[in-house]
């Protein structure tokens, strides 16, 4: 019997290394490999595997590791700092999908309890496909990431619940004594992993670590997460419920992050074993007996998983360009379906020709997703071109009415992330007039309370950008984590104020060009940023000295950026003089106090002599002088304009400074 299990998981991972390889090069999630050795594998198809029962099994063990991990992953403080996003956006997704589904299975003659429960199904998304297609897009951070990721972590927080509930939908809850006994239940294992949380895990893994041995402490952390959920399922509660409950512990310890590592790669290799097994109970006969009715379910089910997230993002303020991203995003059956259809099969809720249809259509759905994250932009940049401006650009009774804004020569950043936090930080503090642009009505709502500046909407969209001033503005920083919505807004920016400066972060250098074509002034590419500051912090770790390290990010700026400014002159059409100039950079310097500028007359040339850079422009408190003439004597405070090499730069902003003693 040993060796027959070991020779089952041994054609179940050979034909998945197979299935997995083919389908990642026709851009699919790993999880269709998986699906699909199993099938193949499985007894209604080559029926390879024997022990199908025993694999079952420790496909649980798999679901037991990704509801641990998902309660290490989750956290508290950060739940908080979205809740809006998830509790609106992801309640008002899972109530509508369970509604739908709900009313169109009772007018397909279902019972109620079924309908309920189809809706229970088809509401929960797949956070392990949704999350690996965005961070390999670079999405992540984008508005429609945030709002995806926002309603993925509600999904994942109904998951328990929705298993409670399931055997009440069977009639096996016993009336309202047993939903009040469960509830009760429910509510002493939250409190013992509260204090668990607080006091005795942190104890053990202390005493473990102490130890100063790894095994001991998988050992342990393993010991933790299966007890816990073992506890749970002998109060009569879910095995999944318990796991989460010992993930949750443990991630409010300070050892989470390393529990989360060690286990990982268990996770991984016993929720492949789960897809098998998915795979495995999937008949592929039914595409072949009902190809149209699969069609049907699979039509009904992306339709409305789509229109329910579109409509429960609109319902929160956001655009309609991000709403129906994270709406084609979440247009797919979620991994723990399966575990609910399980147990809804295990107490009659779905008959077994049903469970196959779910399965079919489940995994259909699955392999969806690539196409329907390709079809997001253009199908969004149709809807936006053609529907009126009132329809598209986000609802702002969440945020209040917006005031006109009255600024000249003003600074206008696009995108609230951590660029434009720190940025905003900085020109508040020096009093410099600024403006935020940003599409999340919850952000708008809480940085007005603190007195920043900040209008809500789509920087991509005219209206809003001449709401906020753009013909009078002196800059526009376009800090967005989307690639197509910065390309978006820098045509709009140039054509409404053809003088303006703009200056764009981008993820890649790829993305540079296409922003240079349509008239950015400045792209600082973050791929590039971050080698510069490696390559910086390397040569200190090895004490080389801080003269030369300049010299040699100086270098590796020019290069780099020589080739972005050969760009900038190709393509743009408004930039600035240091786009003509090559090689050349322009820099502004503060003269100190005890530096050696200080006190001292241009007409020294202690500037041009000893860095070879230029004095463009003085300016002194609020006076401002182009072209200084060769007398004027400088005094601490002053700010000068050079133009220069990035070398000749480096040499003149040593001067600015007091010698180091």
């Amino acid at each position: 019997m040993k060796m027959d299990v070991l020779f089952d998981l041994e054609i179940l991972f050979g034909l998945a290394i197979l299935t997995v390889l083919l389908v990642r090069r026709l851009a699919l999630p790993s999880i269709i490999g998986f699906l699909a050795a199993g099938m193949i594998a499985g007894p209604h198809a080559l029926g390879l595997v024997k022990s199908s029962h025993q694999v079952e099994q420790m496909a649980e063990i798999g679901v037991v590791l990704l509801l641990f991990t998902i309660g290490i992953e989750f956290s508290l403080k950060e739940l908080m700092r979205i809740r809006q996003m998830v509790f609106l956006g992801g309640g008002l997704q899972v109530s509508l999908t369970i509604v739908a589904i709900t009313a169109i299975s009772v007018a397909w003659g279902y019972p109620v309890n079924q309908a309920v429960f189809f809706g229970f199904l088809v509401a929960l998304s797949s956070t392990a496909i949704i999350m690996k297609l965005l961070i390999d897009a670079g999405e992540m951070d984008a508005p429609h990431g945030k709002t995806t990721l926002g309603i993925l972590i509600f999904q994942d927080l109904c998951v328990v619940p929705l298993m409670l509930v399931t055997p009440l939908l069977a009639g096996n809850g016993q009336g309202p004594g047993g939903v009040l006994l469960i509830l009760l239940k429910a509510v002493a294992v939250v409190a013992v992993a509260h204090y668990g949380a607080r006091y005795l895990v942190p104890w053990i893994l202390r005493q473990v670590v102490n130890a100063r041995s790894r095994e001991l402490f998988i050992l342990t952390v393993i010991f933790i997460g299966f007890g816990t959920a073992w506890l749970t399922a002998e109060a009569g509660l879910s095995l999944a419920l318990g796991a989460f409950i010992a993930g949750l512990a443990i991630s409010e310890s300070e050892y989470s992050q390393q529990v989360l590592g060690d286990i990982i790669p268990f996770r991984d290799a016993f929720m492949s074993l789960f897809f098998l097994s998915v795979g495995m109970l999937l008949d592929p006969a039914v595409l072949l007996k009902y190809p149209v009715l699969v069609v049907g379910i699979v039509t009904t089910i992306v339709l409305v998983k789509f229109l329910g997230s579109t409509a429960a993002a609109r319902a929160i303020g956001l655009p309609l360009r991000i709403a129906i991203f994270s709406g084609l995003a979440l247009a797919q059956i979620g991994e723990f379906s399966f575990v609910l259809s399980q147990s809804g099969l295990k107490h009659g809720l779905i008959s077994a020709d049903v469970y196959q249809l779910f399965l079919a259509a489940s995994i259909a759905t699955m392999a969806l997703t690539p196409l329907c994250l390709r079809l997001a932009a253009p199908l969004a940049a149709l809807a936006t071109k053609q529907l009126p401006a009132w329809l598209t650009r986000g609802n702002n009774s969440l945020v209040g009415r917006e005031k006109r804004v009255r600024l000249s020569d003003h600074v206008i950043i696009a995108g609230y992330g951590l660029n434009g936090r720190n940025l905003s930080k900085v020109l508040k503090h020096l009093a410099l007039p600024h403006l935020i642009i940003d599409t999340n009505p919850f952000t708008i709502s809480s940085e007005r309370k603190k007195g920043e500046k900040i209008i809500f909407g789509d920087a991509s969209q005219p209206e809003v950008l001449e709401h906020a001033a753009i013909i009078q503005a002196k800059t526009l920083v376009i800090a967005v984590s989307d690639a197509a919505a910065s390309r978006r807004i820098a045509a709009q920016a140039r054509q409404l104020n053809p003088a303006i400066h703009i200056i764009a972060r981008t993820r890649y250098l790829l993305e540079v060009e296409p922003l240079y074509r349509l008239g950015v002034n400045e792209v600082i590419p973050e791929e590039f940023e971050t080698s510069v500051e490696i390559l910086s912090r390397v040569l200190r770790t090895l004490l080389v000295p801080q003269d030369e390290i300049e010299q040699h990010v100086a270098e590796v700026r020019r290069d780099g950026y020589g080739m972005l400014r050969a760009m900038s002159r190709r393509h743009s059409h408004a930039v600035g003089i240091s786009g003509y100039l090559s090689g050349a950079e322009i820099a502004t310097f503060k003269v100190r106090a005890g530096s050696q500028l200080a006190g001292e007359s241009l007409s020294k040339g202690t500037i041009r002599s000893l860095s070879g850079a230029t004095v463009l422009v003085i300016k002194r408190e609020q006076e401002v002088i182009p072209n200084p003439d060769p007398v004027w004597e400088l005094l601490p405070g002053d700010v000068l304009l050079l133009l220069g090499t990035p070398e000749q730069l480096a040499a003149a902003g040593r001067l600015f400074s007091p010698p180091k003693r």
